[in-house]
């Protein structure tokens, strides 16, 4: 039934139909902020949820597998009921990870004379995430509610809400949620979000008006009132449970109310430190912030892996921009939480570095079963495999050559097979190593990246089918790279380019000539065509990492130099770079999202980059520089120790060197980083294929 409540005591009556919400559908407001604070998931197999926090509460929260998103938020509003109404999100909030061993967070949110304090992890032993929330006030008693906002199947907008005793439930065809409270809610109800959903309610009467049982199908949001006023209750454990049907959702969100916040949490922290154990510890981390950056980012590469389908790492669990709420853009929620083949090579190598072999063996495995019938891998893919955009990159068919060979995995079939379609690739009439998109998806050319990771998986594919007694299709193979190797530089390096006189690797070359003014359009919002000679990138630095050129290589040295004052930024947090000339995959300049044909945008600094220039510091015997980048990188990182895709640069918008709004966390960044701390142990890159540098530089 409909309840009617009261405001300064005299009756607010509802117009609605008696139990059931008005307003239907409801709005879309796509999801919240992609620069998240804390990520989290349970190490335990039986336990397929994850969370995100962003600036004050749980945010995009991910069930049954990571490609879905399934809750748009969880998170907590106090009021008087009668003067003001904010949430967590809406104060001051500090995230503060528990250790860095261990994915869980404490968020501390301060509002006008409150406080509170919630602590998230998830349940070891099933699909529930939950929160241990405390409140305290020094200006009486107030009023506290848990909001939230489904997405079930990713969309949302088919989701139906009720109250079954006091768990608030949701469900579509897909899945189903139960969010309950310890101590009970006092009150619930569902509405449609934008005209009858309880924050909807709240923020304009600062307190319930109206109280529904029900609400959808539709875009639905949940309200449950906790029986804390900040004074003489002040805790409540709130647990949001999932299942594949209703009465999963609620018995799951039971069982883990019943263990309590206390044992979950103490279970959920030993899973982590049992695997932290079992892996490296970089002894020349003396720094105690790089130390806990080094934890946190081979923690959050390890929580990315999905648990339905092993070996499938996701890109970040982020949707940044037009990603998360541009159906046209995203209709199925964003790239990020895709399997890209080129960020699992990163994923892969960099765990393999920390020790986790087995996790590289899995992630391997994934490549192997997604290869298409031709030998390409698929640009990305759902975690369950099925490929999501079809554009072919050659650096991703090559890098999981470069893997097998790592593990010492002659898979002869894939690999062969792999090996093959990178010598027989056409496109627009032009051969490999020609590609259709280079590593920033966004144009087709000769690329010196491209063309790196193309020569290093055919020579680690020749040395795996050698072993196996082929050596007429190895050498085929290692004459395919011999001649690509002895090309690049005609392919890619500019000697009459505006930024030099002596010759320097471009971006990309459109017709495999860089001394022609050929034009083109950079692409994310850049509005004029221009000259291929102007535009340059640090992908070049690929044919030194992958053992083709060596680090002394004039053309190597000269086009680091244009690379640092074409690109190079200085920030508080050190030398950072963008990714190439005229980038604009960044916020405008107003700070307002990236979106493509909304105006002119700018992409920020990556610190990816500071870990690749790290790893060609430590070829070039400069371990003192490769060491400052490692600190350059550990200092974007945010409050939960989570590295970005990108830190604002010296251009208006924000503090330069700390986060933007790009993907936060995203693993190529953590996995650089974990990468550049265990080369730096070593020496030397640890995942440069000494059977490429035998060949081509020693």
């Amino acid at each position: 039934m409909c309840v009617v409540a009261t405001v300064a005591g005299s009756a607010v009556p509802s117009i609605a139909e008696p139990g059931k919400a008005p307003g239907a559908p409801g709005v879309d407001p796509g999801y919240l902020d992609a620069d998240k604070q804390g990520f989290g998931t349970a190490r335990s197999a039986e336990s397929p949820v994850w969370f995100t926090l962003g600036r004050g509460g749980a945010a995009d929260l991910y069930y049954p597998n990571l490609s879905t998103p399934v809750s748009r938020q969880l998170q907590v509003v106090v009021t008087d009921g009668r003067d003001f109404v904010q949430r967590l999100s809406d104060v001051p909030t500090r995230t503060e990870p528990i250790d860095a061993k261990n994915p869980s967070y404490r968020q501390i949110s301060t509002g006008d004379g409150w406080q509170a304090t919630a602590t998230y992890v998830t349940d070891p032993a099933r699909s529930a995430v939950t929160v241990d929330l405390r409140v305290t006030s020094q200006r009486g008693e107030l009023r506290t509610y848990a909001i939230h906002e489904p997405t079930l199947g990713k969309d949302g907008s088919d989701d139906s809400s009720r109250t079954e005793g006091s768990t608030l439930v949701a469900s579509d065809r897909s899945a189903a949620g139960a969010l309950r409270s310890a101590p009970a809610f006092t009150e619930t109800s569902s509405g449609y979000l934008g005209t009858s959903d309880g924050w909807t309610d709240l923020s304009r009467h600062k307190q319930l008006t109206a109280l529904y049982d029900k609400a959808g199908p539709g875009h639905v949001g949940q309200v449950g009132r906790l029986p804390v006023d900040g004074v003489g209750a002040s805790r409540a454990v709130l647990t949001l449970g999932f299942g594949a049907r209703e009465h999963d959702a609620i018995a799951t969100a039971e069982a883990t109310e019943k263990a309590g916040f206390d044992a979950v949490a103490a279970a959920y922290r030993d899973g982590w430190h049992r695997y932290a154990d079992t892996l490296q510890q970089p002894e020349h981390l003396t720094d105690e912030h790089q130390k806990n950056v080094y934890w946190s980012s081979a923690m959050m590469l390890a929580a990315s892996e999905d648990k339905q389908s092993p070996g499938a790492f996701v890109a970040s669990p982020s949707m940044p921009w037009a990603f998360r709420n541009d159906p046209e853009m995203a209709p199925e929620s964003g790239p990020y939480h895709l399997v890209w083949p080129r960020d699992l090579y990163q994923h892969a190598t960099a765990l393999l570095a920390a020790g986790d072999r087995g996790a590289a063996e899995r992630a391997l495995d994934y490549l192997w079963s997604i290869q298409e019938p031709d030998g390409h891998l698929p640009q990305n893919t759902q975690t369950t495999g099925e490929p999501f955009w079809t554009s072919v990159q050659l650096d991703q068919t090559a890098f999981p050559i470069v893997l097998s060979w790592q593990l010492g995995r002659a898979d002869e079939q894939q690999v062969r097979k792999a090996a093959d379609f990178l010598v027989g690739f056409t496109h627009d009439g032009h051969a490999a190593p020609y590609t259709e998109q280079e590593r920033w998806e966004n144009h087709s050319g000769y690329s010196p990246g491209t063309i790196a990771s193309a020569i290093a998986g055919l020579v680690c594919a020749a040395d795996l089918v050698e072993r196996s007694g082929d050596a007429e299709t190895a050498q085929r193979y290692r004459a395919v790279a011999d001649e690509w190797a002895a090309k690049v530089d005609g392919w890619t390096a500019t000697g009459n380019g505006p930024h030099s006189p002596q010759p320097y690797y471009l971006r990309l070359t459109k017709d495999g000539k860089p001394n022609e003014g050929t034009t083109y359009n950079p692409g994310d919002n850049y509005p004029e065509e221009v000259d291929q000679r102007t535009q340059v990138d640090p992908s070049f630095l690929e044919l030194v990492r992958l053992g083709v050129k060596r680090p002394d290589d004039p053309v190597v040295v000269n086009s680091l130099k244009v690379i640092d004052e074409v690109l190079g930024e200085q920030t508080p947090a050190g030398q950072h770079w963008h990714r190439f000339t005229n980038d604009g995959y960044g916020e405008r300049e107003d700070g307002a999202d990236w979106n493509i044909g909304h105006g002119r945008t700018y992409g920020r600094l990556w610190p990816l980059f500071a870990g690749e220039r790290g790893e060609y510091e430590l070829l070039a015997g400069q371990p003192d520089q490769a060491a400052e980048r490692l600190r350059s990188m550990a200092a974007t990182a945010g409050e939960g120790l989570l590295l970005p895709e990108q830190v604002w640069d010296n251009r208006p918008g924000g503090e330069p060197g700390t986060p933007n709004r790009s993907a936060t966390p995203l693993a190529w960044t953590h996995a650089q980083y974990v990468r550049l701390a265990v080369s730096l142990e070593a020496g030397a890159p640890v995942e440069t294929p000494s059977v490429v540098a035998d060949r081509y530089t020693r």
